[in-house]
């Protein structure tokens, strides 16, 4: 366990929290910029005893995927669809918050109940995961925005990726590098459909796509 690890699962834990309550776009899609830096650093912390070449490159792209490259294609989108706020989201932000909160608690106790290989990089890693997965997933379904479910869905990816991080240190690189090639495509294509569904309807609600049925 090291300071630095547990530190940044914490403000995971927070930035999970700011982007469960906040209204404004910009802020939510820099919150999962500074989740990609702070898995950089967990990249870097989660086995700082055997600190090799292939974690700090690891380090290095993903922080420069999802802390820079993802954002900036989504603060893209963002400035072509020419919103600032998801003013009507399915679910309310007050609660929001109480459901993260539930997930957080569901999470601490799902943990403890799983069987997990041992030593673990902090006993807060696997809960973390959960939640951050957990936040991502109720950001997809809760948001009607479609910039608010591609953060959703990147989100969602950072708690997968920081459960692997911190549970399977010796997994292939290339592997790693093929999943984060992944999420770019997936989050090139989503900021193209952004912009193309703000330039057909005048807003990204998804919940408003039903008239193509028509």
């Amino acid at each position: 366990m090291t300071t630095w690890s547990d530190t940044a699962l914490i403000l995971l834990v927070l930035t999970d929290f700011s982007l469960l309550g906040s209204t404004r776009l910009g802020a939510c899609i820099r919150f999962v910029a500074f989740q990609g830096v702070l898995l950089g650093v967990l990249t870097l912390t989660a086995h700082e005893e055997m600190l090799s070449l292939r974690s700090v490159t690891l380090a290095i792209i993903s922080s420069g995927l999802k802390g820079a490259a993802f954002p900036w294609l989504l603060l893209r989108a963002l400035q072509a669809a020419n919103v600032r706020r998801e003013i009507e989201p399915f679910v309310g932000y007050n609660l929001s918050l109480a459901i993260g909160t539930v997930a957080l608690l569901a999470s601490l106790w799902l943990s403890s109940r799983l069987p997990l290989p041992s030593p673990l990089v902090s006993p807060l890693l696997v809960p973390v995961a959960l939640f951050t997965s957990f936040t991502g997933l109720f950001l997809i379904i809760a948001r009607k925005k479609a910039l608010t479910q591609v953060v959703g869905y990147l989100v969602m990816e950072n708690g997968i990726y920081a459960f692997g991080v911190g549970t399977v240190p010796d997994t292939p690189l290339l592997v790693e590098l093929g999943v984060l090639l992944d999420v770019f495509v997936a989050v090139f294509v989503m900021g193209i459909a952004v912009f193309h569904i703000s330039r057909q309807f005048d807003h990204i609600d998804t919940d408003q796509l039903a008239v193509l049925k028509d």
